[in-house]
């Protein structure tokens, strides 16, 4: 080579082999880059002239062997043919290295995933580390493809069609020792002794383990993939809908038309992705995924991690947050004020740590970190206070009177309040500066997202260091600034109230949830709202409403009045039995009124652009990805600014036009949509 390589190490040593290490430059972990790649085709030409005893690939960074294709450059993928061809010089790449003539070894150790997987599946063998660190998988079909690098044909040939479509379509990932178990793997052994395995294999000493489940191969056979195909479509489909995920679907349909001969099932493949990642859905889940890679870093340099935190509120918010904090490692200090209001928090908690950590020791260790305190004194040594009581301005306040003298004076207050700015609650504190607000969403365990509510007076760091906690404790941080909803239950609220309007104007709940689904959001809003609890609903609306000229349905009210809170009632909008849901049949002859989405989602939006334009947040990104990580907001549409933007603006602005003349001043676009249509204009 008349260069030397920025992103490959070569060493070989007294036996003659070969070791080829990714060390990509700049970067603490190996992604495959366009650069890398170009860099190693001349060395896969030079072995080929000049072969040596064997070759060990393996990963020169500390995190991991191959985190997969470098994503950020999936963006400037401009058309299907562009795609084609760059997946088409890939294969050709591995395929060189799948002829090499002499025995090549993937040597793995920590995460090998996407485009890292199909890389070390071009080499004859692999072998794998036991540690618990080590995972293997495809997890393209979360950013809207299906394994592009060869993955899909040489996966099916391996392990079978079975298990590697139900290793693709689901986008897990699996240990070292299944691994081997599903012939993904040659061989499985411990961290020690990876090195030595992989010399002995690649001097052809150790023979391969590989071998694809019998069930498995039988899948490819073309009678029994036609049904398996179909078995998987069916199971698909019952998590997502083709017309808002295509790639699984594709990659069925690709396994099943055209395995076969691997170089025309190579063409197939390269088809299939470069039809996916040119795309509307691919393109907005990879700027998903890029939102999610920016959101983690918002808590900047600042290193905030509390020794001992206690939380005030054992309720559903407060009990499960201190669960998640204990879960994730720091000593807890549960407050509320009786051991009877205390008990149910620690019974869930236990529940979660069992189901999360597996090993009873782990759990034990995790309940041991968590400490009932009825008395509160956990509060005079922690390092951050977290208040989740209630949603009362005057009881919050009360709380702080009597719990600030107790804090250290460098402890952090935080609170879990959804809708109350950090103005109201600072008021009466002696030291408003170290007031946050740190919002999680429910469930907690499984909500990425919380709010990080900076009001006029909290201390810059201070906020830093709150984002730094949340991303201590695995979520995202979005830096929001102090107004009434903050962000996320300020652009939910009126998609929420907008449903409960159409209930009291007699469309069948069935259709308005059908209508929300059909956009793509993960759940319809009635059946939200029963979920989230119709007296929290009825709570915040009217807190809001204050601000915002909301009214609370009167429906709303008289559930409420009436104890029907939804599902922990058994009874709100929806009936429950055995906490399923009863959805009422519709009228017979029943035609749904039109714009149901529309009058639902679009009030969202039009409440994300006034968000944008009072600088709630800083930008229309950070913007769209709180919302689609704090409200589940369809992913593969792009947020609700984005999707404003795809839609066209001016239709947009039209619409709401419509519906505002049709329904009401509610509908009036906002003066930040009225300007995005005249830019794109």
């Amino acid at each position: 080579m008349s260069q030397v390589p920025m992103h490959w190490k070569m060493e070989t040593d007294p036996d003659g082999v070969l070791w080829l290490g990714l060390d990509k430059a700049g970067s603490e972990v190996n992604v495959l880059s366009s650069q890398v790649l170009m860099e190693l085709g001349p060395i896969v030409a030079g072995l080929k002239e000049n072969p040596p005893a064997g070759l060990v690939l393996y990963s020169a960074k500390r995190k991991g062997f191959v985190a997969g294709a470098d994503v950020n450059e999936f963006k400037l993928i401009k058309s299907e043919a562009q795609a084609f061809e760059s997946i088409r010089q890939v294969h050709a790449l591995l395929d060189q290295i799948e002829a090499l003539p002499f025995p090549t070894v993937a040597m793995i150790h920590g995460y090998c995933l996407g485009g890292g997987l199909e890389l070390a599946l071009a080499f004859k063998r692999r072998v794998v580390s036991n540690d618990p660190s080590t995972r293997l998988g495809f997890p393209e079909v979360l950013l809207g493809i299906h394994p592009g690098y060869g993955g899909s044909v040489r996966s099916t040939r391996l392990m079978g069609g079975l298990e590697a479509m139900k290793l693709m379509l689901t986008g897990r990932t699996v240990d070292g020792k299944n691994a081997k178990r599903l012939g993904l793997a040659d061989h499985c052994v411990p961290l020690r002794s990876l090195k030595t395995a992989a010399r002995q294999m690649a001097l052809g000493r150790a023979k391969g383990g590989a071998k694809a489940p019998l069930l498995g191969r039988l899948a490819n056979l073309p009678l029994a993939r036609n049904a398996v195909a179909a078995l998987l479509e069916r199971e698909t489909s019952k998590k997502v809908r083709k017309d808002h995920y295509p790639a699984p679907f594709a990659l069925i349909d690709m396994w099943r038309d055209h395995y076969g001969p691997k170089e025309p099932m190579l063409v197939q493949e390269a088809r299939s992705v470069a039809r996916l990642i040119a795309g509307p859905v691919a393109q907005n889940l990879v700027r998903v995924f890029g939102l999610q890679e920016r959101m983690k870093g918002l808590g900047g340099d600042e290193k905030f991690n509390p020794k001992r935190v206690h939380v005030v509120g054992a309720g559903a918010m407060g009990g499960d947050i201190a669960a998640w904090l204990a879960f994730r490692g720091w000593h807890v200090t549960l407050q509320d004020t009786a051991p009877e209001r205390v008990a149910p928090a620690i019974k869930r908690a236990g529940e979660l740590f069992k189901k999360r950590l597996k090993d009873p020791r782990l759990a034990k260790a995790a309940m041991d970190r968590l400490e009932p305190d009825t008395a509160g004194r956990g509060a005079e040594s922690a390092d951050i206070v977290i208040e989740a009581i209630f949603e009362s301005l005057e009881a919050k306040r009360a709380l702080y009177a009597a719990l600030e003298p107790k804090m250290r004076p460098e402890a952090i207050l935080a609170t879990n309040t959804s809708s109350i700015t950090m103005e109201k609650l600072a008021e009466g504190l002696a030291r408003p500066h170290m007031l946050v607000g740190l919002h999680f969403f429910n469930p907690v365990a499984m909500m990425k997202l919380v709010e990080v509510v900076k009001g006029p007076a909290t201390d810059p760091s201070v906020t830093a260091k709150a984002a730094s906690f949340v991303k201590a404790m695995d979520k995202l941080p979005l830096i929001v600034n102090s107004a009434p909803g903050f962000l996320v239950n300020r652009i939910l609220t009126p998609y929420l109230e907008e449903a409960m309007r159409m209930v009291e104007e007699g469309v069948p709940i069935s259709v308005i949830d059908k209508a929300a689904l059909d956009f793509g959001m993960p759940m319809g809003p009635i059946t939200l709202a029963d979920a989230v609890g119709l007296d929290i609903c009825l709570s915040v609306i009217k807190i809001l409403g204050k601000d915002f000229g909301l009214e609370a349905p009167v429906q709303l009210e008289k559930m409420v009045a009436d104890g029907k809170a939804g599902k922990k009632s058994g009874a709100g909008f929806y009936k429950y039995e055995n906490g399923k849901i009863i959805t009422p049949p519709l009228p017979a002859g029943y035609s749904a009124p039109p714009y149901i989405a529309d009058r639902m989602i679009l009030r969202m939006v039009n409440q994300a652009a006034e968000c944008l334009r009072t600088g709630i947040v800083e930008d229309a990104d950070l913007l769209d990805g709180g919302v689609i990580f704090g409200t589940g907001f369809a992913p593969f549409r792009g947020g609700p600014l984005n999707y404003a933007k795809t839609r066209g603006p001016q239709d947009v602005v039209n619409t709401l036009k419509s519906l505002q003349e049709k329904h009401g001043p509610r509908f009036a676009p906002d003066p930040g949509l009225e300007a995005l249509a005249g830019a794109v204009d």
